[in-house]
């Protein structure tokens, strides 16, 4: 069979018998393939690697910062400036002691600065392509011309046979040809923590659910135990590792609310500001008949074109931002996109992963069933303390016998160390076997102990087609011939007579109950009736439909250690014990962090590669959803179109048994239901649904350097609640940027209709320079806006629902409070201005002099933004009902910002830069009292809110 004939990687490989496949794929179990199969095959599938698509360059995302609208607006401003300035000076016009080009040189400044922001927060590459390479496996042995040869990963080909070992990561998707208790951990690609045990003779159907098929492997999987032979089916981009690199590069990146609200903020401003220069320009040309003071006409739209755009605004809000990342951390929470600390706020789903973030990620027995009874286990983690309780009543172990004697088969049928690090329980071992050690703790059984009482002889060990374990152990007071029991200890005296070992079993419920003829009643055995079958079978379902983990124990006194390899006899005639149901038990913080989600309006959702029962008894047990609500398989959603996924999606808590493709899905289907959602994972499977949503969250300790590359966030302690706090922080970001938003828009308003005003009323020139108004929004509103920045939270930021993330800027009163401040603004500076220039012009004779109408309009339109920013702290409450020390950051930005404001007018070589004059004390103080009314105003409106009854927002 030449290459071209070769299947095209549609073949569902775990569907087919290994002869089936050998046969698809023209190779041989033992011989492999020839090099010039090899060669036709490597030209046809390429190497064995992940491709990579091409992205933005550095000099593209650099480049992509100065498309912004405000800051090509601000470009144009600085390039007409320029040829003011070049006109001027060749001309001879300029005045005395004025320095040519300093407003372009300031403004392009302020252009450069903001895109080198804009840039260093986008600029971080992606690097989970990168991550997920890493997985690949660099060499790997194979069967090629009937030769064993060890070949760099990448020149594998479908139709290759490959051979694994313990230790190795697996460098392709393959068939099982077959296997030795082959155990391999595919935590990273299917999210469950327990190694898989695979075997080749199964043929499965072809919905099988990736973590169920025991009959493959995969690219990236780890071999924990055990042998294999295996006939590469997939390689590169096609194998389920390429096709979640496919899947990671397909996604765009969607600009994030707050950048989509800072672009309609620009279109805005900058439409706005194109409208009133317009109105200025052509009502200046009106009013003078002609175009004979176009010079100053235009110096008035320049000052206009750069008083409306916030300059300070990205530096504010990248602070803002930074800030908040500092106090994410110091919660657990780290940040790896800046946008991402006020995206939180707008969550209304968290899609979370079940293991490690919603339970302990450690396996702790919550039910113990013995003679007919069963029990209850209590207690936290893998501490061996707790109580036992039989129908809701505490019980010792002198009333429960049977439980002692459970216990001891837990602690010597173990391979696992429970030991004590750093003042935390730790398991060293298998998880499952650790929770058995924990269990044994809790009723006094300690496995050093009992290692010394009854020292392991030998073993039959687990295996994935006997599904159980059984060790043999020396019974010390009888081989040492202490005949009578008293040397035996009580726990055990009834499990024997004068037998010299114990063999005890653990395993498969079914399988090991089927092996038993008697059962352990307390002190003494006796016959395995029928009913006691069924019972202990009911109770086994039972456990098992509460999404616990079952496992049976099993006892035989033996006279002599059995062979090697007579497991299928010795096994045989077993004393039953009794069922062990355990299961990865739930944080006990997250039940009240998931009612908190719901006071706040997130809805929580668990999505999870976990069996459907044990997933529907922990988001019970947890709130998420309640008894009866609907579960999904990823069998039913791989039946579902995108477009009936989008109709359950709203009614569905439940996700269990799901792919990676499955994930990718539904937080697409709910982003277009309008949700915003944020999603949890820490395996390679999830990095695309990362990447997709719209908040991607990777675990801190079990996530993989994939997961954590394509996120937004990474929790440190892999618990849910810390993102409810990280969401709670978010809220309280977004609040404090609509705050400083009315602040220094409020001023801007205000700035834009007093240089309008100017010549309109015939006041002739300009009242602010370009480099004023930079100095206004950068330094007076920039220092009070980052105080702003840090106001505490309000105390019922998690008692409502998410504000929309598809709400405007200007949305709940913003853009009223915007116009309307900004008029009172208007108001008071062009009374003053109208007031000052009257002054100058009768109290002075020099036309220097006569400018001086010009820095007290500078002076009041700044200090009266100090009074603003004290008012603005709160929407409702009066300034004198605040403490002021709350906010101590307020405090001094006002007191600095009036003395830097102060240095302009006082200090001569600030003034002679900036282009002030100095103020005598009466008209500072009128500057002053002025300024003042803007804080009256303000104070007065929340008064007249309280009075009417109405809150502002």
């Amino acid at each position: 069979m030449s290459a071209n004939s070769l299947p095209e990687g549609a073949a569902v490989w775990h569907s087919l018998e290994v002869d089936k496949a050998l046969d698809l794929l023209d190779s041989n179990a033992d011989s492999g393939l020839t090099p010039q199969e090899i060669q036709q095959r490597l030209q046809k599938y390429g190497p064995n690697e992940l491709e990579e698509t091409a992205g933005r360059s550095t000099w593209e995302i650099l480049l992509d910062q100065f498309k912004n609208i405000m800051l090509l607006m601000l470009i144009g401003v600085a390039l007409i400036s320029g040829l003011i300035d070049l006109w001027s000076w060749r001309t001879g016009t300029l005045k005395s002691g004025e320095v040519p080009f300093k407003d372009t040189i300031a403004i392009l400044a302020i252009v450069i600065l903001n895109g080198i922001l804009g840039y260093v927060q986008e600029s971080r590459a992606e690097k989970a392509l990168a991550a997920l390479k890493k997985m690949t496996s660099p060499l790997v042995r194979v069967i090629r011309d009937t030769k064993l040869v060890e070949i760099a990963a990448k020149e594998l080909v479908p139709g290759d046979v490959m051979l694994l070992e313990a230790g190795m990561q697996i460098a392709a998707d393959g068939r099982l040809i077959e296997q030795s208790n082959l155990q391999v951990r595919e935590s990273a690609l299917t999210g469950e923590a327990e190694a898989v045990n695979k075997q080749a003779s199964l043929k499965l159907p072809e919905e099988t659910s990736l973590g169920d098929r025991l009959n493959v492997v995969f690219q990236g999987t780890e071999v924990v135990q055990g042998r294999g032979k295996v006939l590469v089916t997939n390689t590169g981009m096609t194998t389920e590792l390429g096709k979640i690199a496919a899947m990671l590069q397909a996604v765009e990146s969607e600009p994030t609310p707050l950048q989509q609200r800072m672009t309609q903020l620009g279109n805005v401003l900058v439409t706005g500001s194109l409208i009133l220069v317009a109105i200025v320009v052509i009502g200046g040309v009106i009013k003078d008949g002609g175009f004979k003071n176009i010079q100053e006409l235009l110096e008035v739209s320049l000052s206009m074109a750069v008083a409306v755009v916030p300059e300070g605004l990205p530096a504010v809000i990248t602070v803002t931002l930074a800030l908040g990342t500092q106090r994410m951390v110091r919660q657990n929470a780290l940040i790896r996109k800046l946008p991402a600390v006020e995206t939180l706020g707008s969550v209304t789903t968290i899609c979370s992963d079940k293991t490690g973030t919603l339970t302990q990620n450690k396996m702790v027995v919550q039910s113990v069933s013995t003679n007919n009874k069963t029990f209850r286990v209590f207690g936290e983690g893998y501490a061996p303390t707790g109580d036992f309780q039989l129908d809701s009543q505490k019980i010792s172990l002198e009333e429960a016998p049977e439980i002692s004697a459970l216990s001891v088969a837990c602690a010597v049928c173990n391979d696992s160390v429970l030991q004590k690090e750093q003042g935390e329980w730790a398991i060293l071992g298998d998880p499952t076997e650790g929770a058995l050690l924990t269990l044994a703790g809790k009723a006094g059984i300690e496995k050093d102990q009992w290692n010394s009482k009854l020292p392991r002889v030998a073993e039959f060990p687990f295996s994935s087609e006997r599904k159980r374990m059984s060790v043999i152990t020396q019974v010390e007071g009888v081989a040492t011939g202490e005949a009578s029991s008293r040397g035996i200890d009580p726990a055990i005296a009834g499990f024997l007579q004068s037998e010299p070992y114990l063999m005890f079993t653990k395993g498969s419920p079914e399988l090991t109950l089927a092996r038993s003829t008697q059962i352990h009643l307390g002190n003494y055995t006796g016959p395995l009736t029928e009913a006691q079958r069924q019972q202990i079978l009911a109770e086994n379902d039972k456990m098992a439909s509460k999404g616990l983990r079952v496992l049976g124990f099993a006892y035989k006194p033996l006279m002599e250690i059995p062979p090697s390899g007579s497991d299928e006899t010795s096994e045989q005639d077993l004393v039953w014990l009794g069922l062990v149901g355990m299961l990865d038990a739930p944080r006990p913080e997250v039940r009240a962090s998931v009612k908190e989600c719901r006071d706040a309006g997130i809805r929580p959702i668990m999505i999870t590669g976990d069996h459907q029962l044990t997933a529907r008894a922990i988001a019970t047990d947890l709130g998420i959803a309640q008894e009866g609500d609907r579960l999904l398989t990823g069998q039913e959603l791989q039946r579902m179109t995108d477009q009936e996924l989008e109709q359950n999606v709203d009614l569905v808590s439940i996700y269990a048994r799901v792919s990676p493709e499955h994930k990718l899905r539904i937080v697409q289907a709910l982003q277009r239901r309008g949700r915003f959602v944020a999603m949890t994972g820490d395996g390679v499977n999830d990095a695309p649904a990362l990447k997709q949503a719209d908040i991607g969250i990777a675990m801190g300790i079990t996530g993989t350097d994939v997961s954590k590359e394509a996120s937004d966030m990474v929790l440190l302690d892999d618990n849910f609640a810390t993102i409810v706090t990280a969401t709670k922080e978010g809220r309280v970001v977004y609040t404090n940027i609509r705050r400083f938003i009315k602040y220094i828009l409020g001023s801007n308003i205000g700035e834009v209709l007093t240089i309008a005003a100017a010549p309109l009323i015939g006041l002739g020139g300009v009242p602010l320079t370009p480099l004023q108004i930079l100095w206004m929004n950068l330094v007076t509103d920039g220092l009070p806006a980052l105080a702003l920045a840090v106001e505490p939270p309000e105390p019922d930021v998690m008692q409502r629902p998410p504000f929309s993330p598809r709400e405007s800027i200007f949305a709940r009163g913003l853009g009223s409070y915007m116009i309307r401040i900004g008029i009172i603004f208007a108001i008071i500076t062009i009374t003053l201005m109208w007031w000052a220039f009257k002054h100058s012009n009768a109290v002075y004779d020099d036309e220097f002099s006569k400018e001086r109408w010009k820095t007290m309009v500078f002076t009041t339109l700044c200090i009266a933004q100090m009074g603003h920013a004290i008012a603005i702290r709160s929407n409702n409450r009066l300034t004198i009902e605040m403490n002021p020390f709350s906010n101590i950051f307020v405090l001094a930005a006002v007191v600095v910002t009036t003395i830097l404001q102060l240095m302009l007018v006082y200090v001569e070589p600030l003034r002679n830069f900036f282009g002030t004059h100095k103020l005598t004390l009466e008209e500072l103080a009128i500057c002053i009292g002025f300024s003042a009314l803007m804080f009256v105003w303000i104070e007065l409106e929340k008064i007249f809110l309280r009075i009417m009854g109405k809150r502002a927002v």
